[in-house]
């Protein structure tokens, strides 16, 4: 039977006490990037929703608050906080001719609230901002 060396008792322990902080460090890094990445992905979301809404608009100026309303309803649903939010609406698509095609173009910034993970390192907040285009309907009026 070998024995071990009496060197080498307690390097396990030693080991295991240096390795414990790196891997929960990894692991709380792994929440963080998971937890912005899940915010931009809502702003993406919220982006594509007031576009769509903004191009069903029938005028330039009901695009707008309907925009607004659409990117909050759809952060409000997938439980991103927005301290301050921005919709900006390019509605130059609406003073195109019908029967031309047009686009309506929404640039959504949201600074989100990432402290409802108490973790050390995480953020605060973030600044998120996102941009999406959506066609006018060729043949509908515009104005």
């Amino acid at each position: 039977m070998i024995r071990p060396d009496s060197r080498q008792r307690g390097a396990t322990s030693i080991e295991l006490a240096i390795l414990t902080p790196a891997v929960i460090a990894f692991f709380v890094a792994i929440v963080i990037a998971g937890r912005v990445t899940l915010a931009r992905q809502a702003t993406d979301s919220a982006a594509y929703d007031a576009a769509r809404t903004a191009s069903l608009a029938r005028t330039a100026a009901t695009a707008q608050p309907s925009a607004t309303s659409a990117a909050l309803t759809s952060f409000n649903s997938q439980g991103i906080t927005c301290t301050s939010l921005s919709v900006s609406v390019n509605t130059a698509g609406f003073f195109i001719e019908a029967g031309q095609p047009a686009t309506v173009t929404v640039t959504v910034t949201c600074i989100a609230l990432l402290s409802d993970i108490a973790l050390p390192g995480m953020p605060g907040s973030a600044t998120l901002t996102s941009s999406f285009v959506s066609p006018l309907d060729r043949y509908r009026e515009r104005g």
